[in-house]
């Protein structure tokens, strides 16, 4: 019996000094990192940061967090910021952001609230953190440009990423909104006499991009990995009468510029092509004979009111057809 007693002491005691390393290590690495940062030229501010959770968890909680990095223009304030992890299970944290918080682009400032926003991440075992999965989840999603009288909704929101063993940084992110509401500005953009739904019905996609760099670290604290191939499994909206849907395959270069195939699918995309040329996007004196083309297009298919378009880029602009429509986005990430 007193054998036993001793080895549970030793046992107990030992596992207290390892817990004791781990948190010790957990802030002085979290406070190097805002140093480092700092001496970049970053702001990095941070009132408090504590990590508790003895005996089987290392919880570290940052109060007033404020990062910015002055190279991208981008930056993140919150009131607090909290990180969990298993005390024998260190690559596997759960993240847990407040109700509000801000986010900064150089082309405007969002607040953003929610309800419950976590994300459970998963890194493989080295020094840089590579992601192997994360997913994210909140509900009650508001996000306001600063300046503007009504935010975009969601009522629900998941965003999941997996490393793919096929390539090299290859990663198969899926994204879903459930009842996505428009910010009233963007809704006059798209429909400016108010004929649809304020909410979406359907709001999603699935795609694996090849990265030229994997995420890790070095994403956050030197530059972001950039997309060099898209594949993208399905991309659907739904609103009202309108429906899209988006497949296709597309290589992005150095530049930014995507070269390949996006197949639209659009259900009653006279409604659509009536919408584009009430917002401008469509010119009304060529409304007419795109219609007629288009609807050429549909019979041939077989459903008048489905239309398959394959829209090329190619260039740096996108084709229906032979034909240019506008310029290709750049794909690059900041």
């Amino acid at each position: 019996m007193r054998t036993l007693l001793t080895v549970i002491v030793i046992l107990a005691l030992g596992w207290s000094i390892y817990w004791a390393i781990g948190s010790t290590g957990a802030n002085t690495a979290f406070k190097t990192w805002f140093e480092d940062r700092r001496a970049e030229g970053w702001v990095a501010d941070v009132s408090t940061l504590e990590t508790k959770g003895f005996p089987n968890r290392f919880d570290t909680t940052f109060s007033d967090v404020s990062l910015a990095d002055p190279e991208t223009g981008l930056a993140w304030e919150a009131p607090f910021f909290q990180i969990f992890a298993l005390s024998y299970k260190p690559n596997h944290v759960i993240a847990v952001w407040p109700n509000e918080q801000r986010i900064a682009t150089p082309l405007a400032k969002y607040d953003v609230e929610s309800q419950d926003m976590r994300a459970s991440l998963v890194t493989e075992a080295a020094t840089t953190l590579p992601l192997d999965r994360l997913t994210l989840t909140a509900e009650a999603v508001s996000v306001l440009e600063i300046g503007t009288k009504e935010p975009s909704r969601a009522e629900a929101l998941t965003v999941a990423v997996e490393r793919q063993p096929v390539a090299q940084n290859s990663y198969r992110l899926g994204f879903k909104a459930d009842g996505f509401s428009p910010a009233l500005d963007l809704r006059l953009q798209i429909d400016p006499k108010g004929s649809l739904p304020d909410k979406l019905d359907a709001l999603s996609a699935d795609l694996t991009v090849d990265f030229d760099a994997p995420w890790d670290l070095n994403a956050i604290q030197q530059a972001r990995p950039q997309p060099r191939r898209i594949g993208l499994r399905l991309a659907e909206a739904r609103w009202g009468q309108l429906e899209l849907q988006a497949a296709g395959e597309v290589t992005v270069d150095e530049a930014g510029i995507p070269e390949g195939e996006i197949t639209i699918k659009a259900r009653n995309w006279r409604d659509i092509l009536k919408l584009a040329v009430e917002t401008g996007a469509i010119p009304e004196a060529f409304a007419g004979s795109l219609e007629d083309g288009l609807s050429l297009m549909s019979q041939l298919a077989g459903n008048p009111q489905t239309l398959d378009i394959p829209l090329g880029l190619r260039g740096g602009r996108v084709l229906l057809g032979p034909v240019p429509i506008g310029p290709a986005p750049r794909l690059v990430l900041r």
